[in-house]
């Protein structure tokens, strides 16, 4: 069972958004959703989370337009990009602006997320970042 780690989550399918919440907080994690890239900038700015989870594709402001803001470098927070493509070039862009993981949703399952998560988080304490 996880501690209380405080998640973003940024998702723009409602439906999603739903279910991450659902989901995330029956695991014990604290969950800030966000419809855009605005939103999970301000929920960031409001204060930092544990781990944040952008969807590339959002209106407004993508996800990699929020990772832009937070380089990682300068961020305390791992960061797990969600999209429903798989190719190479998104891969290589959300790696190159410093994401942590990249999770492909019509390959893997909410529990396989919820694993990433929980390892991003393990890692995360182990560095005492």
């Amino acid at each position: 069972m996880a501690d209380t780690a405080d998640i973003v989550i940024a998702e723009d399918d409602a439906v999603l958004r739903e279910v991450y919440q659902k989901k995330f907080t029956l695991s014990g994690y604290t969950i800030r959703l966000a419809q855009n890239g605005e939103e999970a900038i301000a929920l960031i700015a409001q204060k930092a989370p544990d781990i944040a989870i952008f969807d590339v594709h959002m209106p407004i402001l993508d996800g990699f337009g929020v990772l832009e803001k937070f380089p990682r470098d300068k961020r305390t927070f791992p960061v797990i990009m969600l999209t429903n493509f798989g190719d190479e070039k998104s891969k290589a862009r959300g790696k190159e602006l410093g994401a942590d993981d990249y999770f492909v949703k019509s390959e893997m399952t909410i529990k396989s997320l919820l694993v990433m998560v929980e390892t991003l988080l393990k890692a995360k304490k182990m560095w005492g970042k």
